[in-house]
């Protein structure tokens, strides 16, 4: 039985059973004005007609409570089945509709505003889905394009020689390692959008210092130099992860940075503060730093493939934390992750910190 049919017996079973009060009622009243004023066998005798005219309008009550209960079921549920065929007409490539209900502000209204609403958030993510997948694409066939391209043209040449063979293996072992780079950051990117498997208490100032260490050699080949300003800050969460997002940081403030420039990595309980010096960055380039593949230069040959940032945003949305950029004066970037945590400091004022040369 559908939803309008089982409102159309609800409302003639409330409608009946009124009308069938109102007239037992009814029936008493006269039954009792008849049987005082008229003789006892006149009165049997119209109570028995009146009896009938109220059955036969009990019955035609019931008759207008159903043709009433119908139509009334139908224009309330009216706004479920415009919901319901903007459902069936919605696909992945047809998202442009919306309900846009007009009218009083009722439940009903309140359901086709979350419907636009859940419609909206949907077409962004396949958006975002059909951006991450192209893009996704492009950086993988960039290498295997390189590989091709090194053995085909090794297979061409009779005459190559050891050195050529060997400069082709350097090749394709490059392309290699970068295609695996992408792969690992791709599987980390995945793992931090969902939910967390485990929570484990670790110190963000031991990754920070891990981290640092781990780009040493790189930012001392290019004179970069990195600064440390640690306090213990104690925290829940997987481990695995925030490790990864502030080797993030401190990897992305070092490979983007000039030669002889600087790193500050700042971290205090509950937050997480890393600037760089470097090129000047537009305000309206930074909002777009922390989505995949996003690069200020695309065709430069620098290293990392644009995963850095928007990992870092998706482990800290998995712990409930807040990723903040911002173009440094001067030049370089300013990246803070803010954890919601009641032990949670302010960092001290600038004059008070180490200053970036």
């Amino acid at each position: 039985m559908t939803v309008r049919l089982r409102l159309t017996a609800l409302y003639t079973l409330l409608f009946g059973a009124s009308g069938a009060v109102l007239l037992a009622i009814s029936d008493w009243i006269v039954h009792r004005q008849v049987s005082r004023t008229l003789p006892p066998g006149s009165a049997g005798r119209a109570l028995g007609h009146v009896d009938e005219q109220f059955a036969l309008a009990l019955g035609g009550t019931l008759l207008v409570a159903v043709a009433l209960g119908y139509v009334v079921a139908g224009r309330a549920l009216a706004p479920v089945r415009q919901v319901t065929a903007l459902a069936q007409r919605v696909t992945q490539e047809r998202m442009d509709e919306r309900i846009g209900m007009r009218g009083p502000v009722d439940e009903l209204h309140e359901l086709a505003d979350t419907v636009d609403g859940m419609l909206d958030r949907l077409a962004g993510a396949f958006e975002t889905q059909r951006r991450f997948v192209a893009n996704a694409s492009h950086e993988l066939r960039t290498p295997l394009t390189v590989i091709r391209a090194e053995v085909e043209v090794a297979l061409a040449d009779p005459d190559a020689g050891e050195a050529d063979l060997r400069h082709m293996g350097e090749a394709v072992l490059e392309a290699a390692d970068r295609t695996q780079a992408l792969l690992d950051s791709l599987m980390v990117l995945a793992r931090s959008q969902q939910a967390l498997p485990r929570r484990e208490p670790l110190d963000v100032a031991i990754a920070a210092r891990t981290a640092a260490d781990a780009v040493a050699r790189e930012a001392a080949a290019r004179g970069v130099s990195v600064q440390l300003d640690l306090e213990p800050a104690p925290l829940t969460g997987d481990p695995p992860l925030i490790e990864r997002l502030v080797a993030n940081l401190v990897e992305n403030a070092v490979h983007h940075n000039v030669l002889g420039g600087a790193v500050l990595v700042t971290v205090r309980p509950g937050l997480v503060h890393v600037e760089n010096t470097g090129p000047e960055i537009r305000p309206g380039d930074v909002r777009r730093l922390a989505e995949p593949f996003e690069r200020l230069h695309r065709d430069c040959a620098g290293p990392g493939v644009g995963l850095g940032l928007s990992i870092v945003r998706a482990v800290a949305d998995a712990h409930g934390a807040r990723l903040e950029l911002s173009p440094r004066p001067g030049g370089g970037l300013v990246a803070e992750v803010a954890f919601t945590t009641p032990r949670r400091a302010a960092l001290p004022p600038a004059g008070a910190r180490p200053a970036l040369a």
